[in-house]
């Protein structure tokens, strides 16, 4: 099969997981109505899912080496299947844990296509052709983020949702019926997803795709441990920034349709709130068209920083204003997410040699902060109020605006191998 076929295969991959990490933020505000649950313990969806990133993304690159890159993608379609079709018992009974756990499966196998699918796709055809082709994929990584919520996202909060005061007024007979109906509407979207999955991965073996087995290890003569790797400043601070935009954008998504469905700001239903995600995602998605533009003619260093800056004064507005205003600043921010990772990425590894792979392995598992910082955040909403909360992605994003203007400088005596060549990753 030629490359340009493969490509296109993989690209799917790509729409597939963006589509399914979104539609977390779907799940946050219903199963926190199904079982009752404050911020705190509804960001543990988040929690779980990018949680999976850390643990899984080491285990992740030795099943790469093992069975190479397009072994590797089946297997993460595969492992992502089983996990959304543990939705189906976790609604039946239904289970928070389980819910929980079926989101560490379904995230244990996207860990794999990105550790898998990322490389292969920047080793496919022409090296000089792999920044157009990573583009191409994060552009369709984002279509799926936006498309995802806005189909799938009804059919998961169709039902009026009640709210604690309304639901303790009923029976027990009628209030276990009641979670019961709520948590049985992801089971058929999720069974479809599984289904999905199976068949890509069915597609995905049989078609006659380079295996590229040949390199899945990358050369380090010098064998730097990570210890070593984390010296170079400009990459240590990398990773913090990773860490907090991930977790940052990851955050606002999480509380987007809790806070807009908000009588002061939106004053609409989480059904109707939920087909306002798409703006939010498809902001990165139109913004990353933007950006590639951008970033030709302009320092990426300081583009960086800039958007960084709009992103802060959206959240702002997001936190002073009510209605109208504070419900599409927040909205806008994603148009300003969207360079952040890759250009992040890019400058961390710039000029590291053969200290690029493990590097990379590092930037990864800052995904983690999309674990981490949507809880924390939690806890400011459980205490101070959804708009108060705010503060924390606002935080992260300052920390980003010095990253670009200062501490993504490579110091005299680092970054001696200049002109290194690193694949970007999606997240």
């Amino acid at each position: 099969m030629s490359y340009t076929a493969a490509l296109a295969v993989v690209t799917i991959i790509f729409f597939t997981w963006g589509g399914l990490t979104s539609l977390n933020d779907v799940l946050i505000p219903h199963l926190k109505n199904v079982f009752q649950m404050n911020y705190t313990e509804s960001m543990l969806i988040q929690s779980t899912f990018f949680g999976a990133y850390f643990l899984m993304s080491l285990p992740a690159s030795k099943v790469v080496a093992m069975y190479g890159y397009k072994n590797s993608i089946v297997i993460g379609l595969i492992v992502a299947a089983i996990g959304a079709a543990m939705f189906f018992p976790a609604a039946r009974l239904p289970s928070y844990p389980l819910f929980l756990s079926a989101l560490f499966v379904l995230a244990s196998g996207i860990t794999l296509l990105q550790v898998s699918a990322n490389p292969y796709i920047s080793l496919l055809g022409d090296p000089a052709g792999a920044p157009s082709r990573l583009n191409l994929a994060q552009a369709l990584n984002s279509l799926g983020t936006t498309v995802f919520p806005y189909v799938i996202g009804p059919l998961i909060l169709a039902g009026a949702a009640l709210s604690v005061d309304e639901l303790a007024a009923k029976p027990v007979a009628e209030q276990i019926a009641y979670r019961a109906h709520e948590a049985a509407s992801v089971q058929i979207p999720y069974m479809i997803i599984a289904a999905g999955l199976l068949l890509l991965a069915v597609f995905v073996y049989t078609m006659r795709i380079p295996s590229l087995a040949e390199a899945t290890e990358s050369a380090d003569p010098v064998h730097h441990s990570f210890a070593e790797v984390l010296e170079q400043k400009h990459l240590f601070y990398g990773v913090i920034a990773i860490f907090l935009y991930v977790g940052a954008e990851v955050s606002i998504g999480s509380f987007l349709i809790n806070y807009i469905s908000a009588p002061e700001i939106g004053n609409m239903d989480h059904a109707t709130a939920s087909e306002h995600l798409p703006y939010y995602w498809g902001g990165a998605m139109v913004g990353r068209f933007i950006g590639a533009a951008l970033l030709q003619r302009f320092d990426a260093r300081r583009l960086l920083a800039l958007f960084a800056v709009v992103a802060m004064v959206l959240l702002a507005l997001t936190m002073l204003t009510q209605g109208t205003v504070s419900m599409w600043a927040v909205l806008a921010i994603g148009l300003f997410n969207s360079i952040m990772f890759p250009t992040i990425f890019t400058i961390a590894i710039e000029r590291l040699g053969p200290m690029t792979s493990k590097a990379s392995s590092l930037l990864i598992m800052g995904i983690v902060g999309g674990a981490l910082i949507p809880l924390l955040q939690g806890v400011l909403s459980d205490r101070f109020g959804i708009q108060h909360s705010f503060v924390l992605p606002l935080a992260c994003y300052a920390f980003i605006v010095w990253y670009g203007l200062s501490g993504s400088r490579i110091r005299a005596g680092q970054g001696q191998h200049a002109n290194a060549q690193a694949s970007g990753v999606m997240h």
